[in-house]
C-alpha cells in the first residue's frame, strides 16, 4: 500500500478517533512508540496536539544556592511571607521578603506539596541576577496554573494552584488557556496520560520533554465540575495538618467531630475520611473511565484506581503501602492521628496555635507572651509564660510538658472522661504519655517539620534533663531561663529528694526493703547531679552568657548548631 492508498483507508472510529496506517506513526516526533504500542495508543500521537501546545509548560528559577533562598515556610516570621500576590511587580512593591515556591516534593495530585517559599524581595532579586540567574519565564511568576515534579517515580502527579506562586526548575508548570485548564488537569491525573508516557519512555521518571508530547484531544464531556471537586477534597485534607499555611485547627476539635469522648470524636472525623477517599476513588475512576472512552482505549485500560493511589493524607492505603492489613492500617492511622493531636496541643502550650481561636497565632521572631495575650486575651489554655517547658521523667515542674497536655485534654474535651479520653490517647501511641513525650515526641516533631523543627529541645547528654523552647519566641536570654530551670531541677528539687532518701536510708522505723529502695535511688540521684553538673559548667552556663542572637531568615539549619551540645543532636543540623 502507498501512501496515497493508506491515506485513502482512514475510516472513522468513534467519535475522536480514525484507522490510520502505520505509517502515521512516523509522524510521532522522535519516533519513540514502541514495538508493542497499540494501534488507539498511536492513533492518539497522531491525532491528538502535543500537550505543551495547550498548557505551554514553562521551567523556572534554579537559585544556585538554595539554602541562601529557599526555606520552609515554617522556618521564618509568618509576617514576612506574602501569599496570593498576584504580579511579579505587586511582589516587588509588597514589602514581603517571601512567596510560594513550587518545587515538586512528593506524589501528590490535585493539590498541596505546598511547603517551600523563596527570598524575593528586591535585594535578593538583585542577588539572584547577579549569581547569573536570569530568572526564567518570570513574566509568569505568580500566575495561577499546574504544577508537576520535573522528575516523578512512578505515577504522575499534577497539582493546581492559585495565584501567589514563583515556580522553579524541578516544580515545573503549565499555563493552560481558562477554557482547557480544568481538563488538561484531569487528562495529566488519568490513567490514559500514564499508559501515553509509558509509551514515549520505558524509564521509571518522568520528565519534562516526556510530558510534553503527550496527545491531547479536547473531548465533549464537561469534566470541570468533577475537576474542581477533586481539587476541593485534596486541598481540605492537605489543609488539615500542621505543614500546610492554612491550618486553621486540629480536626478533632471541629465542631463537626468533637464530643466530650475523644474515641467518638476520632470515630466521627475517621467517618470522614473515609467518605472523602472512598468519593475521590470514585471520581478518579469515572475521570479514567472519560478518558479510556476519549481516546478509544476500553480495550487497553479499565478505570480502576487501588486505594493506595488516591493521594490524600487522611488515607492509610497511601500513606502506610498496601502490604499491611486493615487492622494494621487503621492502628497506624489512629497513631498518628493521636500524634497530630499531641503537637496541636504543644503548639497550644507555646502560643503557635489557641484553642479560643483558629490558624497562627505566635508566628513571628520573638513575639511574647504580651503579643499572644493581644490577640487571645482570655485563653481557656493559656500558652506558657517564658517560652521554657521542661520535659522531665517525673512530676518535677507544674508546667512539665506532661502535665501542660493532661491540662490540655481536660479544657479540649471536657473532664467528665478525662481518664479515659487519655487512655485513648495513650493506647493508641502504645505508651504512657509521659514515656512518649521522652522517647518519641521530638524525633516524630522533627520528622513531621521535615528536620526544620520549630520547637527545639535542650537535652543533657543522657537525656536526664529535657526542656523545650519555640525558636519563633527566642530571645536572647531563653538559655538563661533554661539554665534557671536546670538549677532548680538540679540544686532543689533534686537534692531535696535526696536528702528524703538518705533520711529513709538511716531510719529506724524504714523497712530493709525500703532502704535498699532509698540507697539504689540515691546512686541514681547522684549519677545525674554529675550528668547535670558537667552539663551546666561546659555546656549550659557557658552559652547563656553568650546571650546568642538567632536570626530566623538564616533558617534553621543556620540557627540550630549556634547552639551546640545544649540542643539535641539532629543529624543533618548539629
Amino acid at each position: 500500500m502507498n501512501n496515497a492508498q493508506a491515506s485513502d483507508s482512514v475510516q472513522r472510529m468513534g467519535k475522536y478517533f480514525f484507522h490510520a496506517s502505520a505509517l502515521d506513526f512516523k509522524k510521532i516526533p522522535g519516533g519513540p512508540i514502541a514495538y508493542w504500542t497499540s494501534e488507539a495508543i498511536g492513533k492518539a500521537f497522531v491525532y491528538g496536539t502535543p500537550l505543551k501546545e495547550i498548557i505551554k509548560p514553562k521551567q523556572g528559577t534554579s537559585t544556585g544556592d538554595d539554602e541562601t533562598f529557599v526555606r520552609f515556610w515554617h522556618e521564618v516570621s509568618w509576617q514576612d511571607v506574602g501569599i496570593e500576590i498576584p504580579t511579579l511587580s505587586d511582589s516587588q512593591e509588597s514589602g514581603f521578603k517571601y512567596f510560594p515556591l513550587n518545587k515538586g516534593g512528593d506524589n501528590r495530585r490535585w493539590y498541596g506539596n505546598n511547603e517551600k517559599i523563596l527570598r524575593f524581595d528586591p535585594l535578593a532579586f538583585d542577588r539572584l541576577l547577579g549569581l547569573g540567574n536570569h530568572l526564567p519565564s518570570k513574566d509568569l511568576y505568580f500566575r495561577p496554573g499546574l504544577t508537576w515534579s520535573k522528575i516523578a517515580s512512578g505515577r504522575l502527579g499534577v497539582r493546581k494552584d492559585e495565584a501567589g506562586f514563583i515556580f522553579s526548575s524541578v516544580g515545573l508548570k503549565g499555563f493552560p488557556e481558562p477554557k482547557d485548564e480544568f481538563q488538561s488537569l484531569a487528562f495529566m491525573n488519568s490513567k490514559v496520560a500514564q499508559a501515553l508516557i509509558t509509551a514515549i519512555s520505558s524509564s521509571m521518571s518522568i520528565v519534562s520533554g516526556d510530558i510534553e508530547k503527550l496527545p491531547y484531544i479536547r473531548n465533549q464531556l464537561n469534566v470541570d465540575d468533577y475537576t474542581k471537586r477533586l481539587i476541593l477534597v485534596a486541598r481540605h485534607d492537605w489543609d488539615s495538618y500542621e505543614v500546610s499555611w492554612d491550618f486553621i485547627k486540629q480536626p478533632l476539635l471541629h465542631v463537626d467531630f468533637c464530643q466530650p469522648m475523644l474515641k467518638t470524636s476520632y470515630q466521627n472525623l475517621r467517618a470522614h475520611w473515609r467518605e472523602l477517599t472512598l468519593e475521590m476513588h470514585r471520581l478518579e475512576e469515572e475521570n479514567n473511565r472519560i478518558f479510556i472512552e476519549a481516546y478509544g482505549l476500553q480495550d487497553e485500560l479499565t478505570p480502576e484506581v487501588p486505594l493506595n493511589e488516591i493521594t490524600l493524607t487522611c488515607n492509610p492505603h497511601y500513606q502506610y503501602g498496601n502490604h499491611k492489613s486493615e487492622d494494621e492500617l487503621e492502628a497506624l492511622l489512629l497513631a498518628d492521628t493521636m500524634r497530630d493531636l499531641v503537637s496541636y496541643a504543644v503548639g497550644c502550650m507555646f502560643g503557635r496555635y489557641a484553642l479560643d481561636k483558629p490558624g497562627l497565632i505566635l508566628a513571628n521572631q520573638g513575639e511574647t507572651i504580651e503579643d499572644y495575650l493581644e490577640r487571645v486575651p482570655e485563653p481557656s489554655f493559656p500558652a506558657d509564660d517564658d517560652n521554657v517547658i521542661p520535659m522531665l521523667d517525673g512530676d518535677w515542674f507544674t508546667d512539665d510538658i506532661t502535665e501542660r497536655f493532661r491540662e490540655f485534654m481536660r479544657i479540649a474535651f471536657g473532664e467528665e472522661h478525662y481518664e479515659e479520653n487519655l487512655r485513648f490517647v495513650e493506647q493508641a501511641l502504645g505508651k504512657d504519655i509521659r514515656k512518649y513525650f521522652l522517647k518519641d515526641f521530638y524525633n516524630d516533631h522533627v520528622r513531621r517539620y521535615k528536620k526544620r523543627p520549630i520547637y527545639w529541645l535542650f537535652s543533657s547528654p543522657k537525656g536526664s534533663f529535657n526542656a523545650l523552647i519555640y525558636m519563633h519566641r527566642y530571645q536572647p536570654h531563653t538559655v538563661g531561663t533554661v539554665l534557671e530551670y536546670l538549677r532548680d531541677f538540679k540544686d532543689e528539687k533534686l537534692k531535696a529528694r535526696k536528702n528524703h532518701l538518705e533520711a529513709v536510708s538511716i531510719s529506724a522505723g524504714a523497712s530493709q526493703g525500703d532502704k535498699t529502695k532509698a540507697l539504689k535511688e540515691i546512686e541514681k540521684i547522684n549519677k545525674i547531679l554529675a550528668e547535670l553538673d558537667d552539663y551546666e559548667r561546659d555546656v549550659l552556663y557557658p552559652l547563656a552568657t553568650e546571650q546568642v542572637e538567632i536570626d530566623l531568615d538564616d533558617g534553621v539549619k543556620a540557627n540550630y548548631p549556634k547552639f551546640g551540645e545544649a540542643l539535641k543532636k539532629i543529624p543533618g543540623l548539629s
